[in-house]
């Protein structure tokens, strides 16, 4: 049998324990305070935040080319969710009164072709045991434009049985409550995207880049080869003189 843990605690550990009951009460004090100070400079950002959207309403196409420029967010997209979230307009994060109880998502859409839905909302709080818990709007999906769910009619035999499963695609995000406190896209959104959507949507395009390059180096080319025909023609020049000059001694000599 195993006694050491009958063994008496070191000496001074009776003194260590006390001194860490104090130190867990100042850490909650200043957990405390922090949310304090958050919930200060949340409701002060909201002015700058509402006419930041504003402007962004009047940007085509700025919250789609936002996500995809993303690093993580695109790795979520199926093969129409880029076209469906052109008709996105405004992206919009709120957190709670008590920050620590949660905040919600909205998505602000125009007329589209894929589901009847305004806004689409996803909400996270804590539940009545405390635990992360969330909520989302139901999106209503136009005929035949579901795109959570797998729409092809020609499968063959062998992926048949996987006709039902949920292909992945961005909007599975508003119906997938499996675990809200590891809900990495709605953090990403919130922690990341929200405060400065702008870093990403002027990400500049690699294929742009490479082009503006490739010009670059033909213009360098083409000013050498301006500069190799500048030392020909002058080459030329120089030989000419000479010839000149042997004439001129030639006609000397005769005289």
């Amino acid at each position: 049998h195993n006694f050491s843990s009958l063994q008496p605690p070191p000496p001074g550990f009776k003194q260590f324990s006390c001194l860490s009951l104090p130190s867990n009460r100042l850490n909650e004090q200043a957990s405390e305070e922090i949310l304090k100070v958050e919930q200060k400079y949340n409701k002060l950002r909201q002015p700058f935040f509402q006419k930041r959207s504003e402007l962004i309403a009047k940007i085509p196409n700025f919250w789609v080319t936002t996500f995809v420029n993303h690093p993580q967010v695109p790795a979520l997209f199926g093969e129409e969710d880029e076209e469906a979230l052109h008709y996105l307009t405004t992206v919009e994060v709120t957190e709670f009164e008590d920050i620590k109880s949660g905040y919600r998502t909205d998505f602000y859409f125009d007329e589209n072709l894929y589901f009847e839905n305004k806004v689409l909302s996803k909400e996270f709080h804590l539940n009545e045991s405390g635990g992360p818990s969330s909520k989302s709007t139901e999106i209503k999906w136009k005929s035949g434009k579901d795109l959570t769910k797998c729409s092809s009619q020609t499968q063959n035999k062998a992926s048949r049985k996987r006709q039902h499963e949920e292909p992945e695609s961005f909007f599975t995000w508003f119906t997938d409550h499996s675990d809200a406190g590891a809900d990495e896209l709605g953090e990403v959104i919130k922690d990341d995207i929200w405060p400065n959507p702008l870093q990403y949507y002027l990400v500049p395009d690699m294929d742009d880049e490479e082009g503006e390059e490739d010009d670059d180096d033909e213009e360098e080319e083409g000013l050498e080869d301006i500069d190799e025909e500048g030392d020909e023609d002058e080459g030329e020049e120089d030989e000419d003189d000479d010839e000149g000059e042997e004439g001129e001694e030639d006609e000397g000599e005769d005289d």
